[in-house]
């Protein structure tokens, strides 16, 4: 059985999507919360903070989300 971790790449960065899913293309997300309650956690600093990797294109580091995931499972 794959964990939440074992579906990130081993580095690099993931988008929004990815971290809490897609319900219009029917992804999962690897953390059961809604896109709206992920950024009001990153904006109070519960989440890790984004990295902007161009003018229109926002993701996260895998090694933050790797330990948000490790902490929320601790």
């Amino acid at each position: 059985m794959a964990t939440a971790s074992n579906q990130l790449p081993q580095t690099g960065f993931v988008r929004i999507w990815q971290i809490v899913g897609n319900k219009k293309t029917n992804t999962p997300g690897l953390i059961p919360i809604s896109r709206t309650s992920f950024l009001n956690g990153v904006k109070s600093g519960k989440y890790p903070k984004p990295v902007k990797l161009g003018e229109r294109t926002t993701a996260w580091r895998v090694s933050d989300i790797r330990a948000l995931i490790e902490q929320m499972g601790a």
